[in-house]
């Protein structure tokens, strides 16, 4: 049985950038970094692997590999963005900190069982703040999550 998130692993453009993002904006402390030299399967790299962790104990982690070209592309909402959980409060921070910062900060957007603001990292991936708030029924439901993505498959 799969227990949770240890960590994500994304590229990064440059170190020091991720970090001042993601330490000193976001607050999440970088943990743990090392270098690679070799892969796994023998070819020779030049690769920093740099971990933050969250309160949960998982990490959001990061390979900066300046010898090899990785093509960030600018990303649509929907396309790849990783969802981080805050308080209302801290939503509401951080939403005002982005914009004092001079960040790219929307919402807050209500998608009805969470509220949310969204960022760009320096690397050009959307980071959501998402705060929970309380929906009755629940609607994490799996056999309805079931229907839905059946009904999709038959009319998309």
């Amino acid at each position: 049985m799969i227990k949770g998130l240890h960590h994500n692993a994304w590229r990064c453009r440059d170190s020091e950038q991720t970090r001042a993002f993601y330490e000193d904006f976001l607050g999440l402390p970088l943990v743990h970094a090392f270098e690679i030299s070799q892969t796994k399967t023998g070819r020779d790299s030049k690769v920093l692997h740099s971990f933050f962790q969250m309160a949960d104990g998982s990490f959001l982690a990061f390979f900066e590999e300046p010898d090899e070209p990785f093509e960030f592309k600018k990303q649509r909402d929907f396309d790849l963005h990783i969802a981080l959980e805050v308080s209302y409060e801290e939503l509401l921070a951080m939403k005002e900190k982005g914009e004092q910062s001079g960040l790219e900060t929307r919402g807050i957007s209500d998608h009805g069982f969470i509220h949310s603001i969204y960022f760009r990292d320096p690397n050009g991936y959307v980071i959501e703040l998402a705060a929970k708030i309380e929906v009755k029924p629940d609607p994490f439901d799996q056999d309805k999550a079931h229907s839905v993505l059946e009904n999709w498959q038959r009319h998309k």
